[in-house]
């Protein structure tokens, strides 16, 4: 079973997901987005998947979206893909897809729901909040 992870090494939540799937047993293929940007018909594919618009994928804080007046509800979803394609930081993170379903995990808990597997012992965030206690339960 593939587990995909749009990633970025930069966020913590993001570290903290691609830790629970591993604490899971499981290695994802990660793909660090801002190195290697998806494409627009893989955003497209991404974004149907979770049943989202590109808007609720947008992030605002640490990019251009002030700037690029994207609180403006002129722009049109292609227009704001663009925009992500243009500038990925963008795209909010992390986004992890598995055979049974894709979601942008924020927080990074939101992923113990579409993993196949169970986590294989406890957990905390680098923040030091525990997920998962020492009997492999979501806490």
């Amino acid at each position: 079973m593939t587990i995909t992870i749009l990633h970025n090494p930069a966020c913590g939540t993001s570290r903290n997901t691609l830790a629970l799937i591993r604490n899971s047993g499981a290695e994802p293929e990660v793909i660090e987005y801002l190195k290697t940007p998806p494409t627009k018909a893989r955003l497209q594919q991404l974004l149907t998947a979770m049943g989202a618009g590109p808007r609720e994928l947008l992030r605002e804080k640490g990019t251009p979206y002030a700037e690029l007046d994207l609180a403006n509800t002129k722009w049109t979803d292609d227009e704001l893909l663009d925009f992500m394609l243009a500038h990925p930081i963008l795209i909010n993170r992390p986004i992890v897809e598995t055979p049974l379903g894709t979601r942008l995990c924020r927080p990074s808990e939101l992923v113990l729901d579409i993993l196949p597997h169970a986590q294989q012992g406890a957990f905390s965030k680098e923040d030091g909040e525990v997920v998962i206690n020492a009997q492999g339960q979501r806490v």
